[in-house]
Formats: structure tokens, C-alpha cells, sequence
């Protein structure tokens, strides 16, 4: 038997987290990186040394026109993400596009619509859900261990964002970012809890922004509802810690109650499972690998697709399916704005996300 061609793969941008996906694909046994492309020539040439990757560019189209990639992985700004899947979906290629996907719904909207005109796939980078602890979470859902779900609740508290220079070390473009926390921040969260309980009827926020050097919100309070009354709660603020070894690993503690009892996840990423009525608490047993960020949960995304364009298995965060996510973004800060709980059946936003204002 011939060995299988390995799936062919160039990427676009060099920035911070891009080392993490870089790292994935170097790990995946099915794929190749042939190309890598980046404003910056310097950084693109080191993490091509460090990878083996013969073809370095600085013209995107000039890279998929060079290297004829079977996937493209964009980890580029938002506002160059339509201008890149369009070049990609135009040569046939599958993409993958780093959230947040655009800048504007609206934009986010046309960009799906032109994806669906070319009959083309694009897979949204929101790892969260791939982080193992929620995967296994899911499965203990969907085994029924807690019976009915009566609630959600997830405290956001990595305590990097306290004084003037917070977020400078890592990420420094989040001060100047006119919306934070839900924006870049609860919108993972949000996909988690579609991954859980499913979709999401109405939202209300109360946003807050602590640390004036920010000129967005880095702090809030998230209710969404979902079918048949359940409730999910987002309580995010990121000048607040919690207790963890590293309290980047699951950024806070997350909190299933059910009629039969309840699941709670620590911030060093123990699965507390407690039975209605007891007092005692059993730590459930999975696996998982502590490896580059959140569990090694770019690995698993990435790998996720690869199994899909290898194998035919279902593919999660597609394009269409994220509008759903930033829907929700959107409704967020109309409720803030207008202080009352939005329907997202009758919610129409047509505005920009950029115009909201936080004070």
C-alpha cells in the first residue's frame, strides 16, 4: 500500500500566538508547512529555520501561487483576514482563519456568503472548545451524568490586568482596543457554552471598564439563556485572580449544576464531580497533555480539521456556524448600551461593533 500524500500546509502572519500553531502543524503526522508568508521578513525566516520550511514570502498570493497548499492557516490581524480567505477560497483551498474573524458583523456576514458562493470550507480558530477539559466535560453531559442542566457559570479571573502596564509583556495592543473583554475575550467562552448547552435565546450584559489606562471593558456580567429556561452565567474581570498553579491554564473556574449534582473545573484543570445531597466530591480522571497553551488545544483544533479533510469526520467551527458567536458579541453590547435583556430572534444589529461605547 502507497504511504497517503501528506496535506500541504502555508501560513500567513508571524505575530505571538502564531508560534503556537506553527508548533502544531510541525507535530501533525498528515501535514507539510511549505510556505510561510509575513510582512516582516525577519521573523517568517526564524520560525522557517525552526521548522524546516523551504518557501518565505512576503506576498501572500505570491505563496499560494508558488507553493500550492492543500490548507491555508491565516494568523493575521482581523482587518486583513477577508482579503486573505478570499485569496484562498478563490484558489480552492481550504482556509483557516484566526479570530476574531472580522472587525465587523456585517463584513463577517459577507465574507461567509462569499465563502458559501465558492462552495468553499473555512474553519474559525476558536480553540476553547478544544481545550480537553471541556471536552470531557461534554462527554459527561451527554452521558447524562448530571441528569437535567439547570445552569452554567464561568468566573473569568487571570489577574493580568491590573495598573498601567497591563497587558504590555504579552499583548499590548489590548489597551488601545476600543472593546476587550467581550470582544476578544468572552467570546470563547460563549462558544464554549454553545458547545455544552447548545444554542442561545437571549443575553444581557453589564460591562465595565476598571483599569482606566484600557480604553475598552475589562470587566462584566454575562446572563444567556438558552432553550427550555437554562442559564448560563459569564462573570469576567481580569484584574482578578484565581487560585491555580498557572492561571493562564483555564483563566478561571467554570461551574455545570444539574438535578443530580454538579461538575466544577479548578484553575489547574481538575473535573470535580459532586452528586446532589453529598458533601464529598470525586476528581474525574482524563487525559490530557499540559503542552504550549490551554491544554495543547491548538493541537487538537488543528488536528481536528486534518482529520476531516482526511478522513471525512465532521468539522466544527466553520465560518457559518461562528456568526452565531459574534451575533451574540454583537447583542452583548447593545444590551450593555441599552440596559435590557435582548431576544436574539428579534435582535438585528446594523451597526458597527467598533461604535459601542463601554463607559
Amino acid at each position: 500500500m502507497s504511504e497517503r500524500k501528506k496535506i500541504r500546509v502555508a501560513a500567513v502572519g508571524a505575530g505571538y500566538f502564531s508560534r503556537f500553531q506553527y508548533a502544531a502543524w510541525h507535530r501533525i503526522a498528515e501535514t507539510e508547512l511549505v510556505g510561510i508568508c509575513n510582512r516582516s521578513i525577519a521573523p517568517a525566516k526564524e520560525l522557517a529555520r525552526q521548522y524546516n520550511i523551504a518557501g518565505v514570502y512576503s506576498n501572500f498570493e505570491q505563496m499560494l501561487d508558488d507553493c500550492k497548499p492543500d490548507l491555508v492557516d491565516i494568523i493575521t490581524p482581523p482587518e486583513t483576514h477577508a482579503a486573505c480567505v478570499k485569496a484562498a477560497v478563490d484558489r480552492g483551498l481550504f482556509a483557516i482563519c484566526q479570530k476574531p474573524f472580522t472587525p465587523k458583523l456585517e463584513e463577517a456576514q459577507r465574507l461567509v456568503e462569499y465563502i458559501s458562493s465558492k462552495k468553499a470550507k473555512v474553519v474559525i480558530h476558536e480553540n476553547f472548545r478544544f481545550q480537553p477539559w471541556y471536552q470531557q466535560i461534554k462527554k459527561l453531559l451527554e452521558q447524562g451524568v448530571l441528569g437535567e442542566i439547570y445552569q452554567i457559570s464561568y468566573r473569568l479571573r487571570p489577574g493580568d490586568g491590573q495598573g498601567a502596564t497591563a497587558y504590555m509583556e504579552r499583548q499590548p495592543y489590548f489597551q488601545q482596543m476600543p472593546r476587550l473583554l467581550v470582544h476578544e475575550t468572552a467570546v470563547h467562552f460563549i462558544d464554549v457554552f454553545r458547545y455544552l448547552f447548545g444554542e442561545v435565546e437571549s443575553v444581557y450584559a453589564d460591562l465595565r471598564r476598571l483599569n482606566p489606562v484600557l480604553q475598552g471593558e475589562d470587566s462584566g456580567l454575562i446572563v444567556l439563556e438558552f432553550e427550555k429556561g437554562k442559564r448560563g452565567v459569564f462573570d469576567g474581570n481580569r484584574l482578578s485572580d484565581h487560585r491555580a498553579k498557572n492561571r493562564r491554564l483555564t483563566m478561571g473556574e467554570l461551574l455545570v449544576e444539574g438535578e443530580n449534582g454538579s461538575i466544577f473545573l479548578n484553575g489547574d484543570a481538575q473535573i470535580l464531580l459532586r452528586m446532589h445531597g453529598q458533601n464529598d466530591e470525586k476528581n474525574v480522571q482524563y487525559d490530557w497533555i499540559d503542552n504550549d497553551f490551554g491544554g495543547d488545544c491548538v493541537f487538537n483544533l488543528q488536528q481536528h480539521v486534518v482529520d476531516h479533510l482526511s478522513m471525512g469526520s465532521p468539522l466544527m467551527n466553520t465560518a457559518a456556524d461562528y456568526l452565531s458567536n459574534l451575533h451574540i458579541v454583537e447583542a452583548c453590547y447593545a444590551s450593555n448600551e441599552s440596559g435590557s435583556k435582548l431576544r436574539l430572534a428579534d435582535f438585528k444589529p446594523g451597526f458597527a461593533l467598533d461604535s459601542l461605547s463601554t463607559e
